[in-house]
Protein backbone atom coordinates (compact mmCIF):
# COMPACT_ATOMS: atom_id res chain seq x y z
CA UNK A 1 0.00 0.00 0.00
CA UNK A 2 1.31 3.43 -0.94
CA UNK A 3 2.18 5.83 1.84
CA UNK A 4 -0.60 8.22 0.82
CA UNK A 5 -3.26 5.50 1.11
CA UNK A 6 -1.73 4.28 4.38
CA UNK A 7 -2.06 7.76 5.89
CA UNK A 8 -5.69 7.96 4.72
CA UNK A 9 -6.51 4.60 6.32
CA UNK A 10 -4.75 5.58 9.53
CA UNK A 11 -6.81 8.79 9.68
CA UNK A 12 -9.96 6.67 9.75
CA UNK A 13 -8.50 4.48 12.50
CA UNK A 14 -7.50 7.53 14.56
CA UNK A 15 -11.00 8.98 14.17
CA UNK A 16 -12.57 5.75 15.43
CA UNK A 17 -10.11 5.63 18.35
CA UNK A 18 -10.72 9.33 19.13
CA UNK A 19 -6.96 9.89 19.20
CA UNK A 20 -6.77 13.68 18.79
CA UNK A 21 -2.97 14.04 18.53
CA UNK A 22 -2.66 11.24 15.98
CA UNK A 23 -5.64 12.51 13.98
CA UNK A 24 -4.36 16.09 13.86
CA UNK A 25 -0.87 14.93 12.85
CA UNK A 26 -2.11 12.59 10.12
CA UNK A 27 -4.45 15.22 8.73
CA UNK A 28 -1.52 17.65 8.55
CA UNK A 29 0.57 15.04 6.71
CA UNK A 30 -2.26 14.37 4.26
CA UNK A 31 -2.71 18.12 3.68
CA UNK A 32 0.97 18.46 2.77
CA UNK A 33 0.72 15.36 0.54
CA UNK A 34 -2.27 16.83 -1.30
CA UNK A 35 -0.43 20.13 -1.76
CA UNK A 36 2.51 18.22 -3.26
CA UNK A 37 0.19 16.20 -5.53
CA UNK A 38 -1.50 19.30 -6.89
CA UNK A 39 1.67 21.36 -7.27
CA UNK A 40 2.49 22.46 -10.82
CA UNK A 41 4.32 19.69 -12.65
CA UNK A 42 3.33 16.96 -10.20
CA UNK A 43 0.79 15.39 -12.60
CA UNK A 44 -1.49 14.60 -9.63
CA UNK A 45 0.86 11.86 -8.41
CA UNK A 46 3.03 11.44 -5.34
CA UNK A 47 5.63 8.70 -5.28
CA UNK A 48 6.52 6.98 -2.03
CA UNK A 49 10.02 8.44 -2.29
CA UNK A 50 8.61 11.98 -2.47
CA UNK A 51 6.16 11.21 0.35
CA UNK A 52 9.04 9.94 2.48
CA UNK A 53 10.97 13.18 1.89
CA UNK A 54 7.93 15.17 2.97
CA UNK A 55 7.55 13.10 6.15
CA UNK A 56 11.26 13.55 6.95
CA UNK A 57 10.91 17.29 6.49
CA UNK A 58 7.85 17.43 8.77
CA UNK A 59 9.64 15.43 11.47
CA UNK A 60 12.68 17.70 11.29
CA UNK A 61 10.50 20.82 11.47
CA UNK A 62 8.66 19.39 14.46
CA UNK A 63 11.88 18.64 16.34
CA UNK A 64 13.20 22.14 15.61
CA UNK A 65 9.92 23.72 16.76
CA UNK A 66 9.99 21.67 19.97
CA UNK A 67 13.55 22.82 20.65
CA UNK A 68 12.56 26.44 20.08
CA UNK A 69 9.57 26.11 22.40
CA UNK A 70 11.71 24.46 25.07
CA UNK A 71 14.31 27.25 24.78
CA UNK A 72 11.52 29.77 25.36
CA UNK A 73 10.28 27.91 28.46
CA UNK A 74 7.08 26.75 26.74
CA UNK A 75 7.31 23.06 27.64
CA UNK A 76 3.58 22.54 26.99
CA UNK A 77 4.03 23.48 23.32
CA UNK A 78 7.29 21.53 23.08
CA UNK A 79 5.56 18.40 24.41
CA UNK A 80 2.76 18.83 21.89
CA UNK A 81 5.25 19.09 19.02
CA UNK A 82 7.20 16.06 20.24
CA UNK A 83 3.98 14.03 20.44
CA UNK A 84 3.31 14.86 16.79
CA UNK A 85 6.91 14.02 15.84
CA UNK A 86 6.46 10.61 17.47
CA UNK A 87 3.46 9.92 15.22
CA UNK A 88 5.31 11.17 12.13
CA UNK A 89 8.38 9.03 12.85
CA UNK A 90 6.24 5.87 12.73
CA UNK A 91 6.16 6.31 8.94
CA UNK A 92 9.91 6.72 8.57
CA UNK A 93 12.28 3.79 8.05
CA UNK A 94 14.42 2.75 11.00
CA UNK A 95 17.12 5.35 11.59
CA UNK A 96 20.76 4.26 11.42
CA UNK A 97 23.06 4.70 14.41
CA UNK A 98 26.14 6.91 14.09
CA UNK A 99 28.37 3.82 13.95
CA UNK A 100 26.30 2.37 11.07
CA UNK A 101 26.40 5.70 9.23
CA UNK A 102 30.16 5.95 9.73
CA UNK A 103 30.77 2.45 8.36
CA UNK A 104 28.64 3.18 5.29
CA UNK A 105 30.41 6.51 4.73
CA UNK A 106 33.81 4.78 4.99
CA UNK A 107 32.69 2.30 2.32
CA UNK A 108 31.48 5.13 0.08
CA UNK A 109 34.78 7.01 0.53
CA UNK A 110 36.75 3.94 -0.53
CA UNK A 111 34.42 3.33 -3.51
CA UNK A 112 34.69 6.90 -4.76
CA UNK A 113 38.40 7.21 -4.01
CA UNK A 114 37.82 10.45 -2.08
CA UNK A 115 40.80 11.72 -0.13
CA UNK A 116 40.35 15.42 0.61
CA UNK A 117 37.59 17.86 1.47
CA UNK A 118 37.38 18.75 -2.23
CA UNK A 119 35.79 15.33 -2.76
CA UNK A 120 33.06 15.96 -0.16
CA UNK A 121 30.39 16.69 -2.78
CA UNK A 122 30.84 13.31 -4.46
CA UNK A 123 30.79 11.47 -1.14
CA UNK A 124 27.75 13.38 0.14
CA UNK A 125 25.78 12.70 -3.05
CA UNK A 126 26.43 8.97 -2.84
CA UNK A 127 25.82 8.89 0.92
CA UNK A 128 22.52 10.75 0.66
CA UNK A 129 21.32 8.27 -1.96
CA UNK A 130 22.51 5.24 -0.03
CA UNK A 131 20.98 6.32 3.27
CA UNK A 132 17.88 8.18 2.06
CA UNK A 133 15.35 8.31 4.85
CA UNK A 134 17.60 6.44 7.26
CA UNK A 135 19.89 9.24 8.44
CA UNK A 136 19.82 12.99 8.91
CA UNK A 137 21.84 14.88 6.32
CA UNK A 138 23.57 16.96 8.99
CA UNK A 139 24.86 13.84 10.76
CA UNK A 140 26.09 12.39 7.46
CA UNK A 141 27.80 15.70 6.64
CA UNK A 142 29.55 15.86 10.01
CA UNK A 143 30.85 12.31 9.65
CA UNK A 144 32.04 12.91 6.06
CA UNK A 145 33.89 16.08 7.16
CA UNK A 146 35.53 14.27 10.05
CA UNK A 147 36.66 11.34 7.88
CA UNK A 148 37.95 13.49 5.02
CA UNK A 149 39.87 15.90 7.26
Amino acid sequence: MALFEQISEDIKTAMKARDKVRLETLRNIKKVFLEAKTAPGANDTLSDADALKIIQKLAKQGRESAKTFADQNRQDLADSELAQVTVIEEYLPKQLSEEEIESKVKAIISETGAQTMRDMGRVMGAAQKAMAGQADGRVISDIVKRLLS
